[in-house]
């Protein structure tokens, strides 16, 4: 099990104002929702691991009435089908313009980028971090995407990060 790493920002007045705030948390998925690997099965293809305290959390958000989504590069079967078990509807996939996919999530829910939070590790992610009300990042994160995020999680991308966020907004909304 990978370490948890110091947290580089702490949670100010003005952090929990925006946490409270966000209506649509969007998750890009390697590095995110896993850590980052990948591994083949013979016949079957590329898969991940996605961790249970994630998928856990999406589905804390969703009863509390907080929509997510996703955005990635990557379209695979096991991505489809981890966000069908989820119940997660935005998903956005197979593109790595991530503000093409933004663009199309506002149309789509009408909810405006600065009620939105953003969780992403990679150079494709920075636009969209750039663009929404809360932007995280996670440990393992490349540094420029660091220097974008408001808040950079304890847990390391694929073993919690997403629940990690989670919770922040739950509490912070007072849904827990």
């Amino acid at each position: 099990m990978p370490k948890k790493v110091v947290v580089k920002k702490s949670m100010s007045a003005a952090f929990v104002r925006k946490l409270r705030k966000v209506q649509l948390l969007i998750l890009d998925v390697d590095g995110v929702l896993t850590d980052g690997k990948l591994f083949w099965i013979q016949g079957q293809g590329w898969a991940r691991f996605f961790h249970v305290h994630d998928g856990y959390g999406i589905r804390l958000l969703k009863k509390a009435g907080i929509q997510v989504a996703v955005f990635s590069g990557s379209s695979g079967p096991d991505i489809q089908e981890r966000m069908k078990v989820l119940g997660v509807s935005h998903a956005y996939l197979g593109n790595e313009n991530k503000m093409e996919s933004l663009e199309a999530l506002v149309r789509v829910t009408q909810i405006q980028p600065s009620e939105m939070a953003y969780i992403g590790d990679d150079l494709f992610d920075i636009p969209v971090l750039k663009a929404v009300g809360l932007a995280f990042s996670v440990p393992q994160a490349v540094s420029e995407v660091k220097k974008q995020a408001d808040y950079i999680t304890r847990t390391l991308g694929g073993y919690g990060a997403v629940r990690e966020v989670a919770d922040f907004i739950l509490k912070a909304q007072d849904h827990a």
